[in-house]
């Protein structure tokens, strides 16, 4: 995949496959640097937290929204997903040298099964922090899956997982590294299977997970107490619970 191809090869290749590796700079090199003073201090601030719980830290934090509601981002989604976009969720993954846990075999919508009313149009961006690679445990999915429907899972030990639990028998001779330098990202679908290996390697993994969902879907305000979404972008086309509108 080269940097000059047109969107619709873009979409075309997504759709088909369930992701796409975008291998450019999403921000100015000043708004990165900014963004990774911003990831520091969350990570002071964790506590107890290990460093790859640091989930919606936007709630914390609302000089992320600079990045989350950026044009820069909402350019990139926009031919995915359409023009009416709203910002559901954001997460600093960062797996440490050595330590890092491996994220189990998943897909986000059977973690979020009934809090949205459909997944066809639910993306993530995956923004490489550190430099990502098979060696520190990039992310990877196995092509395809996104249409394949919700999987069966089985437990694992939380303790020594991300999550605790995995998706059974995933072959994983067809997974695809996404690796990736700092300031590059991955988009994926949001019912793709994907994971990552533990970060054995004497290198930090941090990644930025911004997600983004058609107004289409209607989100679930019972099953969805305490969590903020906004609308990034367009206008509110089921009639969601948007902060800023």
């Amino acid at each position: 995949m080269t940097n000059s191809i047109s969107n619709k090869q873009k979409v075309d290749f997504y759709q088909n496959n369930g992701y796409f590796l975008h291998k450019k700079q999403l921000f100015s090199a000043d708004k990165m640097s900014k963004l990774q003073t911003i990831f520091e201090e969350q990570l002071a601030q964790k506590g107890s937290k290990l460093s790859d719980e640091l989930d919606t830290p936007h709630f914390r934090d609302e000089r992320l929204l600079e990045y989350l509601l950026s044009d820069e981002v909402l350019d990139l989604v926009e031919p995915f997903i359409g023009p009416n976009i709203g910002l559901w969720s954001s997460h600093f993954i960062s797996k440490e040298p050595f330590t890092g846990r491996p994220t189990p075999w998943h897909e986000d919508s059977a973690y979020w099964n009934g809090r949205l009313s459909s997944f066809e149009k639910i993306i993530t961006v995956w923004l490489a922090l550190d430099r990502s690679s098979e060696e520190n445990g990039c992310m990877r999915v196995i092509p395809g899956t996104h249409r394949n429907g919700f999987s069966e899972y089985e437990d694992v030990d939380s303790k020594n997982n991300l999550f605790a639990s995995q998706i059974k028998n995933v072959d994983e001779s067809k997974a695809v590294n996404f690796e990736l330098e700092p300031g590059e990202c991955s988009l994926h679908d949001s019912r793709i299977i994907h994971g990552a290996k533990a970060n054995t390697s004497p290198y930090r993994r941090c990644g930025y997970t911004m997600r983004y969902f058609s107004t289409e879907a209607k989100v679930d305000l019972e099953k969805n107490a305490n969590h903020k979404v906004w609308l990034a972008r367009g206008k509110d086309i089921a009639g969601n619970p948007f902060v800023n509108v």
